[in-house]
């Protein structure tokens, strides 16, 4: 065990989650009589020790959040350095290249891949790194040294801007730390190529996540009428085109995504593409009025559930969203009904799905379940890691 490291002691019993494979050290279950929080400053790392003093790993320390440590390494004389970062990424990669055969993908997915408070999403040569914990951001040179190692990037754009930072104590930025970047980046998914801005788009620009779920969905596209709701840059729809949608319609609040969503469609040299910019609510309304109907409706909103709190009025969205989109389906239609919200159990978004099919008196028969993108793998110790959903049904009379 390194004796350079400040041990944490555990209050009795309380090592018990931490055996079964979490990662996470609540500021509760530290005994702060042996091990006073305020004597630790934000970042440092620090070796946990249950009460009888018995090792259980290294871990970086925040005493100023409510989750204070988080595992690193649970061989205590493993500390996190530049080595480490080079062997957790190749680790990762591996698993990657092992999964995709162009370089698109989530590289770096937080504690599912060993290295909590990190993510790293690679766009072929360029990296776009999000750091969101104080134990991190010390050691954000030695990260950045690492993936030059591994990777050999061109570009590497630090997007720090995330909220989640400001419960660490850390600044909100967003930096270029290597090579020059132009205003767009292309990307490839599931045979289509986007334009994306990595600097300006939400999160890290792109959402690899439902990229399998949205792979599915062109196994049912050939010739059909495609509405793509909170479409953002069009991934859904712009994917259904290249499977052979007849006719896609994208929906998005942003008139900056729409835009960079028609550079795309322009790109693959689609012209069967329609943008409408507004409220998903209202334009739901609009079609409905209209008459409009499709042979598959994508529902894939933002997170309506971000906290627990949130959950009555969340869930009540999802009804309502799912029910409108329902409405505009065909006599023989497929609706995709999707989530990101950790709080919304996949069980309780099928009961909606359910709920809205009998209200409208259509039958529900549900076809394809799926989950996140292998490239966001999941902790199986933190249930934290698994959060989207999708559910691809299809929709007839009764």
């Amino acid at each position: 065990m390194s004796n350079e490291l400040s041990p944490v002691y555990l209050k009795k019993g309380q090592e018990r989650r931490l055996n079964q494979g979490h990662l996470w050290v609540y500021s509760n279950e530290i005994d702060t009589q042996k091990s006073p929080l305020k004597s630790f400053t934000s970042g440092e790392q620090v070796v946990v020790l249950s009460q009888q003093g018995k090792p259980l790993g290294i871990a970086y320390i925040n005493p100023h959040s409510l989750i204070s440590a988080r595992i690193i390494s649970r061989d205590t004389s493993v500390l996190l350095d530049r080595s480490l970062f080079v062997h957790r990424i190749k680790i990762a990669l591996s698993l990657r290249e092992r999964l995709f055969d162009k370089p698109f993908y989530r590289l770096i997915f937080g504690e599912s891949d060993l290295l909590p408070g990190v993510v790293v999403d690679r766009f072929s040569d360029t990296l776009v790194v999000q750091i969101t914990t104080a134990g991190m951001e010390q050691h954000r040179q030695a990260l950045i040294e690492a993936l030059e190692k591994v990777l050999k990037p061109s570009i590497i754009l630090m997007r720090n801007d995330v909220k989640m930072r400001e419960l660490e104590g850390l600044d909100l930025y967003s930096e270029v730390v290597l090579g020059n970047l132009s205003e767009l980046t292309e990307i490839e998914e599931n045979n289509t190529r986007f334009q994306v801005d990595i600097q300006k788009g939400q999160k890290t620009g792109w959402f690899y996540d439902h990229r399998m779920n949205r792979a599915r969905v062109q196994h049912y596209a050939k010739g059909k009428r495609v509405l793509d709701l909170f479409s953002y840059i069009g991934a859904w729809g712009l994917e259904a085109a290249t499977a052979g949608a007849s006719e896609v319609f994208c929906v998005d609040a942003s008139e900056q995504a729409l835009d960079w969503l028609d550079s795309s469609a322009e790109m693959n040299q689609f012209n069967n593409i329609t943008s409408i910019q507004g409220n998903v609510f209202d334009v739901l309304k609009h079609l409905r009025h209209e008459k409009e109907k499709f042979d598959i409706v994508i529902v894939d909103p933002p997170a309506f559930i971000k906290r627990k709190k949130d959950y009555k009025e969340g869930l009540n969205a999802y009804r309502r969203v799912n029910q409108m989109a329902m409405q505009l389906c065909t006599r023989d239609a497929v609706l995709v009904s999707a989530s990101c919200s950790h709080h919304l159990p996949a069980e309780t978004l099928v009961q909606q799905i359910q709920g809205c099919s009998r209200h409208l008196d259509r039958f529900v028969q549900i076809l394809e379940q799926g989950h996140q993108s292998p490239c966001h793998p999941i902790h199986p110790a933190l249930p934290e890691t698994g959060y989207i959903k999708s559910f691809l049904s299809r929709v007839t009379p009764t």
